[in-house]
């Protein structure tokens, strides 16, 4: 275990697993390190910039994955309610919980498929000057709605992919929309196979399960609790899908977010002092039998690194493999729709075009 205080403010492109199974990786050691850092709350080129010191700085310890915390481009809108609760009107475009909206919506990033937009490419760029694989939590940006995301990079800079949050919890969802079961991605990697779940989505036995299906073995889990009781779950999950889990949480002050006069801070009573902890972390690594390698840490920004044993995860199948030996299909299974659910679609008048016959004349 080792707890490392942050002293910073051609090859073919990795495969989603489809199914179950994989390489034996008994013997494998894998170094790897959650973040637990607050956002430079609506300066996104800030945020950049000091992710890349935290990546670098998690690089030189030997870390090769690093796993931010849900939401850290673009941030994770604590103590804000968009408006909602204090007399908001729907029908004046110039209340304040619109334009506070506004600024949320410009610290976003786009995340398109292909030409990648310029915070992607940044981020790709990062993993592989660092040689890492890298799970970062982002807000993105599609039209005029935003994402709660998590991005996938790998050590020679290529962007693998990404997850959108399913569910989004409570206010959340004034202000995030809805993923689809296209973006439930589990990428087979030299060091294992990794996939994500956000925040409370962790909490979805079946969701959970369509990860296990495609056989997680680095379970990631970027959060914004930081209540105790999320260990509970965090431990429940490493060991039911005999997996390591690993969990990154933001640690912010007040002080971490805009001053009161562009940022009502709600829930706290009065507004809290500059210095007042509003996120104590709780960022934690748990192996696939429920030990904990490191953390959870309330104490402030750090680097939690922890060296994980991959032949632990077969050791924990002996036991209980909840999607093999220890299933029962013939009573309970579960069919995922993995296809992507569009509002609009639109068909070409080419594929509508009837074909001609061998006269030429149009078939009827």
């Amino acid at each position: 275990m080792a707890l490392v205080p942050s002293g910073s403010g051609g090859a073919p492109v990795i495969a989603e697993v489809e199914m179950n199974g994989g390489a034996d990786q008994s013997a494998t050691i894998v170094r790897a390190t959650v973040v637990q850092a607050s956002t430079v709350f609506y300066d996104t080129p800030a945020t950049l910039d000091k992710a890349e010191r935290l990546i670098a700085e998690a690089a030189g310890y030997g870390s090769q994955l690093v796993v931010f915390p849900e939401a850290f481009v673009g941030g994770y809108p604590r103590g804000s309610t968009f408006g909602f609760g204090i007399s908001i009107s729907i029908t004046n475009p110039k209340d304040k919980g619109k334009r506070e909206f506004q600024k949320y919506y410009a610290a976003a990033i786009d995340v398109p498929e292909e030409p990648a937009g310029p915070e992607v490419t940044r981020l790709a760029a990062m993993a592989g000057k660092y040689k890492v694989f890298l799970v970062m939590g982002v807000i993105e940006r599609e039209g005029y709605t935003l994402y709660c995301s998590v991005l996938f990079f790998d050590p020679l800079g290529r962007y693998l992919g990404k997850h959108r949050k399913l569910m989004p919890t409570a206010l959340e969802r004034i202000i995030w929309g809805f993923g689809d079961g296209s973006t439930i991605p589990v990428y087979d990697t030299p060091l294992g196979k990794i996939g994500a779940l956000i925040c409370w989505e962790n909490k979805m036995p079946l969701l959970r399960t369509a990860l296990y299906g495609k056989g997680i073995e680095i379970y990631c889990a970027p959060t914004a609790d930081s209540r105790p009781v999320w260990q509970a779950s965090m431990t429940h999950i490493a060991m039911e899908g005999g997996c390591f889990v690993l969990s990154a949480n933001q640690f912010c002050r007040r002080q971490d977010y805009p001053p009161p006069s562009e940022y009502a801070f709600a829930g706290l009573g009065e507004e809290p002092s500059p210095d007042t902890v509003v996120c104590p972390g709780g960022s934690v690594i748990i192996s696939p039998s429920g030990e904990v390698l490191a953390g959870p840490n309330y104490d402030g920004e750090a680097l939690i690194t922890a060296d994980l044993d991959m032949g632990e995860i077969v050791r924990a199948k002996f036991d209980f493999d909840v999607v093999g030996h220890y299933s029962r299909p013939e009573v309970l299974s579960l069919v995922v729709d993995d296809q992507p659910h569009r509002p609009v679609s639109f068909t070409s008048a080419a594929e509508k075009a009837p074909a001609a016959k061998s006269d030429g004349t149009a078939k009827p």
